[in-house]
C-alpha cells in the first residue's frame, strides 16, 4: 500500500480498525510478550520451537499494526452529502438491474478496504464501481468481467 494513497472508510470502517489496532497493541502485544517470556524460560533458544512460533507471531501482530497505523494515516472518511443528491459516489447506496433481466441488485460503494460483493457492498476500485460513480438514475453503464461486457441500468440511488 502507498503511502501517499488515500484509504476511503466509512464511519463504521474507520471504527473497526482503531478498534483491531486498539486490541493489537494492547491485549495482543503482551500475549505475545508473554509467549516469549514463557518461550525463554525453558531454555536453550537454538531449538525451542515454542520461541521460534512466539516471534513469528510476534513479527505477524507488528507487521499488521504498521499496516493499521498506515492505513489510519492515510484515512479519508466518506462523507455522506459530499456527492450530488442525484449522482453515484462514494458512500452512496445504489439499486441497478443487468438490461434484459428482472434481477435487482443492491450496493454500497465504499473504499477497497471495506469491499464485500456477497454483503452487497462494492469498491469504488472494482470495475462495477469505477462503472458507476458518477452516474444518474436511468444511465446505463457497461462493466467488464471475466465473461465479457455486462450492460447494467442504474434504477435507483440512496
Amino acid at each position: 500500500m502507498s503511502n501517499h494513497q488515500p484509504v476511503y472508510l466509512t464511519e463504521e470502517g474507520l471504527h473497526k480498525v482503531k478498534e483491531e489496532l486498539e486490541y493489537l497493541t494492547g491485549t495482543r502485544r503482551k500475549e505475545v510478550a508473554q509467549m516469549i517470556a514463557e518461550a525463554k524460560a525453558e531454555g536453550d533458544l537454538s531449538e525451542n520451537a515454542g520461541y521460534d512460533e512466539a516471534k513469528t507471531v510476534q513479527g505477524f501482530v507488528e507487521g499488521r499494526i504498521r499496516e493499521l497505523e498506515n492505513i489510519l494515516k492515510n484515512a479519508r472518511l466518506i462523507e455522506e452529502g459530499k456527492t450530488p443528491g442525484n449522482a453515484i459516489g462514494l458512500g452512496r447506496t445504489v439499486v441497478i438491474r443487468e438490461v434484459g433481466t428482472d434481477l435487482e441488485e443492491t450496493y454500497t460503494i465504499v473504499g477497497s478496504l471495506e469491499a464485500d460483493p456477497q454483503n452487497g457492498r462494492v469498491s469504488n476500485e472494482s470495475p462495477l464501481g469505477k462503472a458507476l460513480l458518477g452516474k444518474k438514475k436511468g444511465q446505463k453503464v457497461l462493466v467488464e468481467s471475466p465473461s465479457g461486457e455486462i450492460r447494467f441500468e442504474v434504477l435507483k440511488i440512496e
